[in-house]
């Protein structure tokens, strides 16, 4: 008897191991492929995957999802990308630091048109898009430490939600459209807020505060958890929609800048800083 017991305790021990299980990352591109301003990624209807300064800065690089790399888009007038995100319609919106642009590329035509455009903004850094088709963009001053909020249509350019934050980066909606995610990468702090009928945004909350390391970009699965890119730690952290954290994912570089999943959510991408390169992580959350 004692001896089952014995056996059914190790076999338990065994299991318990292996659910605790450390996820670990691979590279899905070659390291120093891209420039250490590679930032993105975003996933089109097909699963190709794309990220700008592919080996120089100014472009955009796809890779197929067997891996396959390409130069997709050369920007024109010296801009510069950094979010990628895509609409409804297939068509992809580029944040141009450089130009304070929000750019928009036909995929078949690969023609690239400003679809807003403001001088007084720091700089489109990150960008996300509701359901109902409204960009978001965060808008950080790296040198003051301040950052600004933008709601971006077609019909009146950039509107500003808030100024005066903390360096705004990481910028994610739900997926039902109700909440915005917003956080602070010198501050270490994400804020969550109600998305209004009008896309407006109101009952701003503390969703999580960091110790340590910076915060850049942010992701939110098909459930609703947030994908967090712990900057200089070289992590990825989920958080609930309640702000549970729920899991923290080692990646093998230290500067993850931003994050996308593959379609189905089965697996992420994370643009790495330091590697230049993109890394794929299984999902198993």
């Amino acid at each position: 008897m004692r001896c089952t017991v014995f056996f059914l305790s190790f076999i338990i021990l065994i299991l318990l191991a292996s659910c605790k299980k450390e996820i670990k990352s691979k590279d899905f591109t070659s390291p120093n492929t891209f420039t250490s301003g590679i930032e993105g990624p975003a996933t089109d209807s097909e699963g190709n995957i794309y990220a700008v300064n592919y080996q120089k800065e100014g472009t955009v690089g796809k890779i197929t999802p067997e891996g396959e790399l390409s130069l997709f888009l050369e920007l024109p007038n010296g801009s510069i990308g950094n979010g990628i995100r895509f609409g409804k319609q297939g068509e992809m919106y580029i944040a141009d630091y450089t130009n304070h642009n929000i750019l928009m590329v036909d995929m078949d035509a690969r023609k690239i048109s400003v679809f807003a455009h403001h001088p007084d903004a720091n700089q489109p850094n990150d960008i996300a898009i509701s359901p109902s088709g409204i960009i978001y963009a965060s808008d950080p001053n790296w040198k003051k430490n301040t950052g600004n909020i933008w709601k971006i249509t077609k019909s009146k350019g950039f509107e500003k939600l808030e100024s005066d934050m903390g360096t705004t980066n990481g910028i994610e909606v739900s997926p039902d459209g109700k909440k915005l995610y917003v956080n602070e990468s010198v501050q270490q702090k994400i804020w969550v807020y109600d998305i209004q009928d009008s896309g407006t945004i109101t009952n701003k909350k503390l969703l999580y505060s960091f110790k340590d390391f910076g915060l850049d970009g942010m992701r939110c699965d098909d459930k609703g958890n947030l994908y967090v890119c712990r900057f200089g730690k070289g992590t990825i952290v989920v958080l609930s929609p309640k702000g549970k954290l729920l899991k923290e994912i080692k990646l093998q570089g230290k500067k993850p800048t931003n994050i996308t999943f593959s379609n189905d959510f089965s697996a992420f991408y994370v643009t790495m800083s330091d590697r230049g390169c993109i890394e794929i992580v299984e999902n198993k959350l």
